[in-house]
């Protein structure tokens, strides 16, 4: 008999992935999405859609009947945002009144979606592990502290309550349907449209979207409770993702290197007018690159011993995201 799951964030770039292979398995599934979220990926997807939101706990009430297992992949993903609040209403406050409601509600396993932007970095090009220390001090900007402190609540929940909670830290997910796009997903657009003619030194853990998925179903029949699990791929320097790019894109990379002093009043000056004109994101966040002094380098060694996770290479991943940004307008 097909189990069911409910997954929150199937509009967004990692939690459609989800769904879709839940429902490849076989898997009857319900997604829980805002009624503002947008429709593209859901449209897509073989399963009920379920109008709730994260800060409202009442709003999902209905979603989490019958379900037989959760997996929350939704969150408040932005490098900037003009009320932080609501981010921590989001990711904090509604990640545990979810992972509360489910165990509640008979839920047997409950996949939460993390990130590796909580755990600890020397920033040296060293690879970090789920074991590197780290403290909310470390932190930068409000998505990493937000994410930090709801992983944290969680954790304690599941020790405390004894919720069947397992945690996966997705590195960077790159690949098709990335509709808004992500801050990484914006970063290939702009590059394959030759609209970044420097970079900064810093370096980011690239895999592919489907493979980040994958590893939510290993980590529901393999994962221990109470355990986090690295989900990642390739460790490469920036200049070494848009040397990528621009040989899937037939450009050249950029070849000046930028110090992030150099960038930071660029970044400063995005955000002034992003509050001036109000709706507009900016292209470049101060905390995007104070983020960037630190290789984000990761080993998904312990996925792939206890759970059989595996990764593909970047390049395949760049060039299943340039195909689909490609189909979908985005890049000229």
């Amino acid at each position: 008999m097909a189990r069911t799951a409910l997954v929150t964030g199937a509009s967004g770039f990692v939690g459609s992935a989800v769904a879709r292979k839940l429902v490849e398995r076989g898997w009857t599934v319900k997604l829980l999405a805002r009624p503002s979220s947008i429709r593209r990926n859901l449209e897509e997807i073989d399963a009920e859609v379920v109008h709730g939101d994260l800060r409202d706990p009442q709003s999902y009430a209905h979603a989490l009947k019958g379900i037989d297992d959760v997996f929350h992949v939704a969150a408040d993903y932005r490098l900037w945002v003009p009320d932080p609040s609501e981010m921590y209403r989001s990711n904090v406050d509604g990640s545990v009144a979810l992972i509360r409601a489910a165990a509640a509600a008979g839920a047997s396993r409950i996949v939460y979606t993390s990130s590796v932007a909580v755990l600890g970095l020397k920033g040296d090009g060293t690879v970090s592990n789920e074991d590197a220390p780290v403290t909310v001090s470390d932190m930068i900007g409000h998505y990493k502290r937000s994410k930090f402190l709801a992983e944290e609540a969680v954790r304690k929940a599941t020790a405390e309550e004894g919720l069947p909670v397992v945690i996966v830290n997705p590195s960077t997910p790159i690949g098709p349907r990335d509709v808004k796009p992500t801050p990484t997903g914006r970063i290939v657009v702009q590059a394959a449209n030759r609209q970044m003619p420097a970079y900064v030194d810093t370096g980011l853990n690239v895999a592919h979207v489907d493979d980040v998925a994958e590893g939510h179903l290993l980590a529901h029949a393999h994962g221990r409770v109470g355990e986090r699990y690295i989900l990642g791929g390739e460790n490469l320097t920036l200049q070494q993702i848009l040397a990528k790019i621009a040989e899937l894109t037939g450009g050249r990379p950029p070849r000046i290197k930028l110090p992030t002093t150099a960038v930071l009043p660029i970044a400063f000056g995005a955000e002034l007018a992003a509050r001036i004109a109000r709706g507009w994101e900016p292209f470049a966040t101060v905390d995007g690159v104070r983020m960037a002094r630190k290789k984000m380098f990761f080993s998904h060694e312990k996925a792939s011993r206890e759970l059989g996770y595996k990764a593909r290479p970047a390049q395949q991943a760049l060039a299943d995201a340039i195909e689909w940004f490609r189909s979908a307008g985005m890049i000229r």
